[in-house]
């Protein structure tokens, strides 16, 4: 059993205090912010005190079996609404309509799992009917920014051959443009309907739901001819979950609890590029 721990700017001192608490066979560091703990004394209460203090110290403290590469995989999938990017673009729509607080609770509810995720989207894309669809425009340009680490995450994955997709409950508008900004292979989103330069409150065509989104991951895989267990699946929320449980390596991006418990990997200080520690 190895241990890598990770953090964020000078956190070298707290890396080498929580790995002393494990008793590692060996050390390697895997940069300064990074270091993995290899052949570690292991019980399930010490993996709760390490979590526990890891969290405490800002560090991402992550156990996995042997040793893991990049090249072991052929896919990354992600969600995008906070997790390529840092908002919910549905959110940020509604706050052209002054009913962003109306909306995001009802987000918040529907990625913690207490909604069905169709019914909430239906109800919050109702709320923007009337809306003029240059909006989307003005939320793209002036409110939708890249996670920590998204792009230095992406260019290792690219560089070592792995496809990407971007599937989202989100919407197209928003996917389009990020499949041409940065190079993505597949995207997959949900269609808002305009009619004469305004938004309808609807959605066009299949929602793309948490079973949608294990669909599109699957049909991908078979497009590539590879396995699902090669595939990496990212997300934050309770509809990335399906996905997410048919993937080789499943990471919980900043993500609600009910996500968190079920992945393989929770990074919640580190980027998106805390992944690359994991993979050699």
């Amino acid at each position: 059993m190895n241990l890598v721990l990770q953090g964020l700017d000078d956190c070298k001192p707290r890396l080498e205090r929580i790995a002393a608490l494990v008793a590692p066979a060996r050390l390697t560091w895997l940069g300064e912010r990074a270091v993995r703990c290899e052949d570690i004394s292991y019980s399930p209460g010490l993996r709760q005190t390490i979590e526990v203090a890891a969290h405490a110290a800002q560090l991402d403290a992550t156990y996995m079996m042997g040793l893991h590469k990049l090249d072991d995989f052929k896919l990354v999938a992600m969600d995008m609404d906070s997790t390529l990017i840092t908002i919910e673009c549905i959110d940020e729509i509604a706050d052209m309509q002054g009913l962003k607080a109306q909306v995001a609770e009802i987000t918040e509810a529907a990625m913690c799992g207490d909604l069905d995720f169709s019914a909430s989207l239906a109800r919050r894309v109702a709320l923007l009917a009337g809306l003029d669809a240059g909006a989307l425009e003005r939320v793209y340009e002036e409110r939708l920014r890249l996670s920590l680490g998204a792009e230095n995450m992406l260019a290792a994955v690219q560089a070592a051959g792995l496809k990407t997709l971007l599937v989202s409950g989100g919407f197209t508008f928003f996917t389009t443009r990020l499949k041409q900004r940065l190079g993505l292979d597949y995207t997959h989103a949900n269609e808002l309907e305009i009619v004469d330069g305004k938004l309808t409150g609807r959605v066009i065509g299949t929602v793309v739901d948490a079973e949608e989104k294990k669909r599109t991951v699957e049909r991908v895989c078979v497009q590539l001819g590879i396995r699902p267990e090669q595939a990496i699946v990212m997300g934050d929320g309770a509809n990335d979950l399906q996905m997410m449980g048919i993937a080789g390596l499943s990471v919980a991006f900043r993500a609600k609890p009910v996500v968190r418990e079920q992945a393989s990997v929770a990074l919640n200080f580190v980027g998106l590029d805390g992944i690359l520690p994991l993979l050699g």
